[in-house]
């Protein structure tokens, strides 16, 4: 019988491949075709209906790399197929490899309007269902020649500057066909049965009677007509499909879906292209399947709808107004959640949700992540705060080392607030709703006993294009089939209830959902990194010292409009493919003009407000947005800061070198420019480790073993080069403030030049580094081997921060040997830390060692600069100015307060007089993430603040300007529970108890007049 089996298979196969599936379409009848090539970038489509065109046919070859190529198809229905269904094919030359990362196009009538896309499984248009004969066909194709980058090879296709000229397709075919019904049906019963087939064991029943029934069912088909034959080869396949499912068959809820990379192998304004591609195909879809249900994440993504394809929008909404078309997610767009800053992950969701509520009028309650490269442990309590009740990813299941134990599961963030998540084990979310992979979603399931089902995304995407008839088919085959998980399609929601109904005492994962994979992504593409932190910052200057003027200046103007549009552009540039670095050197060439053009504008919209408030005088004003007093001057205000106090005094070093000495530290710079030491004098203690240095910079081969740009492994260590050799003695630089070493290096092909700095009454070490880079497939670190034993450090998060393990006794610790922090990470004894600080980087690695005396040293290192070749093998290639500290003798707090100092200068302006800052917070563990006016312009002032050191904290909150009510808020601004946080006082202050690391947003009412 094996032989047997395995005979009939063969057989399956090639008679679908050979005969079957040709004949679904037949009699074809070419159209004439004409062509026109859009000149640069895409044209709008009134223009290109206007355009010259010229005769082409099959074969010809078209489209350079990002071009766009017009085709103009015309031709008739032959009169003898008068009640026959009829489609065109309209074969642009795909290779039938995943839709999405080839050439792609969109079908127009002749008056502009979409038809329905074209990708490798979805090349036709349907005619008509039953053809009178003699109808008249037009259609414009606009075809998009995008190259193909998915095997990661070095490529300078991937930006239009570099890219070639040469035609990278050949028109395949474009014909009226018939299409067979009977015929296309007959393939997918087969497909089905097939896959499910190769799923039973060996020794089922099952098995064996799909096999017979199948073995029939070809016997039936006449090679020679196989239309003909179809039904009756049908007929022979209806029992094993009837046949239900067991009872305690795994339920799958199947949601149509097409992920869409915003930018990743393609440019932002492809994407645009390809989320009207993709949707213009889900409406039609819908039009002849109203069971069918597509989930679209990604508020960017529909207003890209909106803006450039507005007939297709109301067909969009139509659809989501009749509940088939479901907004998801609830953010502006997927973002990476490792770097993203705290408020700018909040405003994901204030401008994603107020997007679909807006267009909608939805409320969207699941967080849809699907691809994103980790999850940090703060994004609990901001979905909450949200308004939302559930998280989706998929990525987690990529890890390399530990498989994740749960995938229905209560998730717990650093403040203790648990959302309810669901991990598919379908392991994809690109689901084609095969029985391979039904099957594995069946045994993967790891809550087995407790649940009995899961959500499978299914339709091609990454690049688009969604779910297919063909996929849609195979979901009424397996909605009750016996072997078979049972698929039901529904929206997200429906699951979502219905799983936490049957199993809401799931089991609880606290901390973050670490990726182990991708973690050169903390690092890739520096200045896009750079170019986030600083536009974050810059927005929340802009917004506080804007609110303040608004408040107190009469005339002034908030920006509303301009805060909005800047907001939404640093919030496109998070999505998970761009901040990572992994997009190809277009996208990046055009996010660093982004970013440029971001830092102008919010610097003007600054100056103007410091303008306003500092008031017509010639005294230097500090402008302090930070969100602690720093030099007399106060969080959010202005002011002549305090003299520093003692200046820095200078020697010589024995042995060579420099002791710098402000009083309260002593730093020892070597002859190489390198520290060796940083001497806490009021603790009595040294931080750098013995016969170590630190700000050491280190070289390591970085060749990853696939995923250039994403990944880095772990046996780049085995291989490092200390750069200590100096181009010339260091140079002593002194000023009224501070003292400066500056030491220049040479490496490779690159060079580099530190800045070593220490301020008067500072208790940091300052850096900067501007580096050369022309290095190739190499990783850049700065060590800081510090004279400290600690099991833990601390990095911060979002709203606060997460303790990792600095050894590596399981797996699971071992697998994190690079790590995502914001702007510090803190190591510490009983009594005493160090931290190490930074104004643009996010990778880092924690390690410790046993020294010859006895003592651990544990070393700090930032990740400055990677070089990988794929996407982009131009990678970080130039010139670079990074910016750390180090902090001896700090605490969380002090690593809090300096890391928002070096990410927020302040800024000196001419004024008359102090400004007082718009609110006071009394209690620095209390930190102000946010000051603006509210999004519904009603003038009532917004602040968010979080606690910050992990413990409880009790904080007055005072505004400098009158209010009626002080109203807890989400992260919409909506009240929670339509009271206020406390009656205020006379004053306006309320008083706010805060748990570890809570977020608290407070609507400050102002007087309407």
């Amino acid at each position: 019988m094996h032989d047997d089996r395995n005979i009939t298979e063969h057989r399956l196969r090639r008679v679908l491949h050979e005969r079957v599936k040709p004949a679904v379409r037949t009699r074809p009848v070419p159209l004439t075709v004409e062509r026109w090539e859009a000149p640069g970038e895409p044209v709008p489509v009134a223009e290109a209906l206007a355009a010259p065109y010229r005769p082409c046919e099959a074969g010809d070859a078209w489209g350079p790399a990002w071009g766009t190529t017009w085709f103009r198809v015309t031709g008739s229905v032959p009169a003898d197929w008068a009640g026959r269904t009829v489609e065109a094919v309209l074969d642009l030359g795909f290779d039938r490899m995943m839709p999405g990362f080839q050439c792609e196009g969109l079908v127009h009538r002749a008056d502009g309007s979409e038809v329905k896309a074209l990708n490798p499984y979805n090349d036709w248009v349907r005619v008509a269902d039953a053809a009178a004969g003699g109808e008249r066909v037009e259609w414009y194709v606009e075809a998009a020649s995008n190259p193909v980058l998915v095997d990661h090879a070095p490529t300078y296709e991937g930006d239009r500057l570099t890219s070639g000229e040469r035609p990278l397709y050949r028109i395949a075919r474009m014909d009226l066909a018939v299409f067979e019904t009977e015929v296309w049906e007959l393939v997918q019963d087969l497909e089905v049965l097939y896959d499910l087939m190769t799923q039973l064991d060996g020794s089922d029943a099952r098995r064996y009677a799909i096999l017979r029934a199948v073995d029939s069912a070809l016997d039936a088909v006449d090679l020679d007509d196989v239309p003909g034959t179809a039904a009756a080869a049908r007929s022979r396949l209806t029992a094993v499909l009837a046949a239900p499912a067991n009872a305690s068959a795994h339920r799958i809820s199947a949601v149509g879906h097409a992920h869409i990379d915003s930018a990743w192998l393609w440019p932002l304004r492809e994407t645009v292209r390809k989320v009207s591609r993709t949707a213009s195909n889900m409406v039609a879809l819908m039009d002849e399947h109203p069971e069918f249900v597509f989930a679209m994440s990604q508020a960017q993504q529909l207003d890209w709808i909106k803006t450039h394809r507005p007939e297709l929008f109301e067909r969009v909404k139509k659809k989501i107004a009749d509940g088939q078309f479901v907004p998801v997610g609830g953010m502006w767009v997927e973002s990476d959640t490792n770097m993203v800053g705290g408020e700018a992950m909040a405003r994901q969701f204030l401008y994603g949700k107020k997007f679909f509520l807006d267009e909608f009028g939805i409320e969207t309650r699941n967080v849809w992540l699907p691809d994103s490269f980790g999850y940090t442990a703060a994004l609990p309590q901001i979905v909450k705060l949200s308004g939302s009740r559930w998280f989706l990813t998929q990525k987690i299941s990529w890890s390399q080392v530990n498989a994740f134990p749960h995938h229905t599961f209560w998730w717990e963030g650093i403040d203790g607030t648990r959302v309810f998540t669901h991990f598919p084990p379908v392991d994809t979310y690109n689901s084609d709703l095969g029985g391979a992979q039904l099957a594995h979603a069946a045994r993967n399931y790891r809550e087995k006993g407790r649940g009995s089902r899961s959500l499978a995304p299914f339709g091609w995407g990454d690049g688009g294009g969604g779910p297919t008839r063909e996929h849609l088919a195979r979901a009424r085959r397996q909605r009750d089939l016996e072997g078979s998980p049972r698929v039901e399609i529904e929206r997200p929601d429906a699951f979502f209830e219905k799983a936490h109904a049957e199993y809401a005492d799931a089991p609880v994962w606290a901390g973050e959902l670490y990726l182990e994979l991708h973690r050169g992504t903390y690092t890739s593409q520096a200045k896009t990194k750079q170019g986030n932190r600083h536009s974050e910052s810059l927005l929340r200057e802009a917004e506080l010292w804007a609110a303040t003027a608004a408040v107190r200046v009469p005339g002034f103007g908030y920006p509303y409009e301009d805060l909005e549009r800047l907001w939404k552009t640093v919030l496109l540039h998070q999505f998970h493919d761009i901040l990572p670095g992994s997009s190809i050197a277009w996208v990046h060439r055009e996010a660093r003009a982004t970013y440029a053009q971001v830092r102008e504008e919010l610097r003007a919209i600054v100056l103007a407000a410091q303008l306003a408030l500092a008031g017509d005088g010639t005294a230097e004003l500090v402008f302090n947005c930070a969100p602690h007093t720093r030099r007399g001057v106060p969080a959010g205000g202005a002011g002549v800061p305090v003299a520093p106090g003692r200046p820095v005094a200078v020697r010589e070093r024995p042995g060579g070198g420099h002791v710098l000495d402000n009083g309260r530290l002593l730093v020892g710079i070597d002859g190489r420019g390198l520290i060796v030491s940083a001497y806490d004098l009021e603790a009595d203690r040294e931080t750098v480790a013995p016969g170590r240095a630190a700000n050491l910079l280190q070289i390591h081969p970085d060749f990853p073993n696939m995923w250039d740009a994403w990944d880095i492994d772990a046996f780049y260590r085995n291989n490092v080069t200390d750069l200590v050799e100096v181009d010339a003695p260091p140079l002593v630089e002194t000023g009224p403030d501070a003292v400066t070493i500056r030491v220049g290096r040479s490496f490779g092909r690159s060079s580099v030049v530190q800045s070593i700095t220490l301020r008067a009454g500072a208790r940091t070490v300052d850096m900067v580094t501007e580096v050369d880079w022309h290095e190739t497939e190499k990783f850049l670190k700065a060590a800081f081997p510090l004279d400290v034993k600690a099991e833990r450090y601390a990095s911060e998060t979002q709203f606060g921060h997460v303790y990792r393990a600095t050894h590596t006794n399981t797996s699971w610790e071992a697998a994190k040997f690079e790590i995502c922090a914001h702007r510090w990470i803190h190591v510490a004894e009983p009594g005493w830390g160090a931290a190490v600080l930074n104004d643009s980087t996010y990778g880092h690695d924690v390690t410790r060692d046993v020294r010859p005396d006895g003592g651990q040293t544990t070393t700090v290192r930032l990740s400055l600069l990677r070089a990988p070749r794929y996407p982009d093998p131009e990678t970080d290639q130039g010139v670079h100015t990074l910016r750390f500290s180090l902090a001896p003798g700090a605490r969380i707090e002090d690593a809090v307060r300096e890391g928002h100092a070096l990410n927020l200068p302040e800024r000196v302006v001419p004024g008359a007089g102090p400004v007082a800052p718009l609110i006071a917070v009394d209690e620095d563990a209390v930190v102000v993430e946010a000051v603006k006016l509210a999004e519904d312009r009603s003038g009532d002032v917004i602040v968010r603040l979080y606690e910050s050191r992990g413990g409880r904290a009790t904080a007055a909150l005072t505004p400098a300007f009158p209010i009626t009510a002080a109203v807890e808020s989400d992260l919409l601004e909506r009240p929670l529970d339509g009271t206020a946080v406390a009656a205020p006082a006379a004053d306006g202050t309320t008083v706010l108890t805060l748990r570890p690391f809570q977020i608290v947003t407070v609507r400050l009412c102002r007087p309407r007049e």
